[in-house]
């Protein structure tokens, strides 16, 4: 199966990470929002980091008018459990009878679009050498890279498209049908909304910290 360029940048976008030396290049969306989203949690143990993709999500919430009640949500979420709390949504609007199946699916979406950060990202975890360095072996340690330097990353351009329709769905079930279509450049979200910016001294200063 082949995959346009852009398929591609938006998958290399989703899983970037949004810091002040690699801003995004193409419009945010709400698939970006989500991203942010798990940028928040994944930096708990960092607040000056999370308060950074906390202010990248507001801005953005604001420019493609998300609901209220999920701009409350994330707002009063501590750093963590974000995306555990967002699932709770369909309880706090008016159609309660589908609620139950409604967070159920979202459950399982999110947690799907987790594991797909989670494999995009990994070499962020890596501390010191590469994952196996140290194995004494020469040919179980080629084997052990040909896996995770080469397989892996030549197959997540494939398995990375589960974002692009996750996010669909997820912003189907989470802010209603349609409503994701807006994007916004980074140069708007700046200029109108408060967005970080990426070229600001003391915002990369306090990134890096």
């Amino acid at each position: 199966m082949t995959h346009s360029r852009f398929e591609q940048t938006r998958i290399q976008q989703l899983v970037s990470p949004y810091a002040p030396d690699a801003p995004p290049r193409l419009p945010l969306d709400f698939g970006d929002y989500l991203s942010l989203l798990w940028r928040i949690d994944h930096h708990a143990d960092s607040a000056k980091r999370a308060r950074y993709y906390r202010q990248c999500a507001t801005a953005l919430g604001m420019a493609l008018e998300l609901p209220s009640v999920l701009m409350r949500v994330v707002e009063s979420t501590p750093s963590g459990g974000v995306t555990t709390q967002i699932t709770n949504l369909p309880y706090r609007g008016e159609r309660l009878v589908d609620a139950p199946d409604r967070k159920a699916a979202i459950v399982q979406l999110m947690q799907i679009r987790d594991d797909t950060l989670r494999i995009g990202t990994y070499q962020e975890s890596w501390n010191n050498s590469y994952p196996g360095s140290g194995i004494e072996d020469v040919e179980l340690r080629e084997r052990t890279f040909a896996i995770l330097f080469t397989a892996l990353q030549g197959q997540y351009s494939n398995f990375g498209r589960l974002l692009l329709v996750v996010d669909i769905v997820l912003s189907d079930l989470l802010i209603g049908m349609g409503a994701s279509a807006a994007e916004f450049a980074l140069h708007e979200l700046i200029s109108d909304y408060n967005y970080p910016d990426p070229n600001d001294a003391r915002v990369k200063k306090d990134y890096a910290l």
